[in-house]
């Protein structure tokens, strides 16, 4: 069995499906689905069962699964709204849940994958996996921070793998349910099907209109990393997700427009609440995922933009 909590959301159900191209059908998923909405996520791919996830942690904490029967664990739930700032119930959902996670899989040796963020860094302009170089500018960020920071205490006497992988700007197929939160390709193809035109931020923080600088990352990179890290159970550690090049919003507004082959671009004011807890540049080091032998190519903007214009008009 493989579990992948929250495997009705974004990242965690384009791997179940990843893991349903490689023959695995015997998916545990765990998740909240009180958006009831993210069950389309799942209505194409091949579980075992489904928890909620207040279920699955009561049977974890009482110990009713069979664990030499448990492959894997993919910890892909969480709050990831950046706007979040309930920081008590972001703690115990994010960090709470992951550290009784963690210690069970230690205790039965069972692979654990779990996802960080790069939100780690904040506003840093380095993005290498090292304390001198993570400083979050909100909750959600401190909660990955605060959870790779525990399991660095770890490292020297882990009893099984343990992998984090600090996710990028991931953008592609499964991301409806996410709302404001969905990526900016998202938004723009939304934006673009009802009018003329997708608008992006004004310049801010020294960038020029729509020049703030991400590093966006196509979903099924992710996925293959993940499970990169699974056919590799003797490597551990904390590893960037993504392409490791930057680029601007106007690049992916641009792919929009080339796929609809219409359209214009606006810039529309930089909002209030964003202000000093925004990141307008991030970029993947790769020198440690490199190091590790994973030699995966990503996806660039163009191309990958391209494959989810075609997935989202199908």
């Amino acid at each position: 069995m493989i579990i992948v909590t929250g495997g009705a959301g974004f990242i965690g159900s384009n791997l179940v499906v990843g893991l349903n191209k490689r023959g695995y059908d015997d998916i545990l998923v765990v998740d909240n689905l009180t958006n009831g909405v993210k069950y389309k996520n799942l209505v194409d791919c091949r579980i075992m069962d489904y928890l909620d996830k207040d279920s699955f942690l009561q049977k974890i904490r009482n110990d009713e699964f069979k664990a030499e029967k448990i492959h894997a664990v993919f910890h892909q739930g969480a709050c990831s709204t950046t706007t979040e700032w309930d920081g008590r119930y972001m703690m115990e959902n994010n960090y709470e849940y992951s550290k009784l996670l963690f210690h069970y899989c230690q205790q039965h040796k069972i692979p654990f994958i779990y996802a960080s963020s790069a939100a780690v860094y904040g506003g840093k302009e380095r993005f290498k996996e090292g304390l001198e170089f993570e400083a979050p500018l909100n909750v959600y960020g401190y909660s990955k921070f605060q959870f790779d920071q525990y399991i660095r205490r770890f490292e020297d006497k882990l009893c099984g793998q343990v992998v984090g992988l600090r996710y990028f700007n991931v953008y592609g197929p499964r991301e409806e349910h996410k709302g404001s939160m969905a990526s900016v390709a998202f938004h723009l193809n939304n934006q673009l099907k009802a009018s003329d035109s997708v608008r992006l931020f004004e310049g801010c923080d020294g960038y020029g209109n729509g020049e703030q600088r991400r590093d966006f990352v196509y979903v099924n990179d992710v996925v293959a990393l993940n499970l990169w890290f699974f056919d590799h159970p003797e490597v551990s550690g904390i590893f960037n997700a993504g392409t490791g090049k930057s680029q601007p919003f106007n690049d992916v507004a641009n792919a929009v427009v080339a796929y609809h082959q219409r359209g214009k671009i606006e810039y529309i004011p930089f909002p209030d609440h964003l202000q000093g807890c925004y990141q307008s540049y991030t970029e993947a080091n790769l020198e440690k995922l490199r190091s590790v032998g994973c030699d995966h190519l990503f996806k660039t903007v163009e191309e990958g933009v391209k494959l989810y214009m075609e997935w989202l008009n199908r």
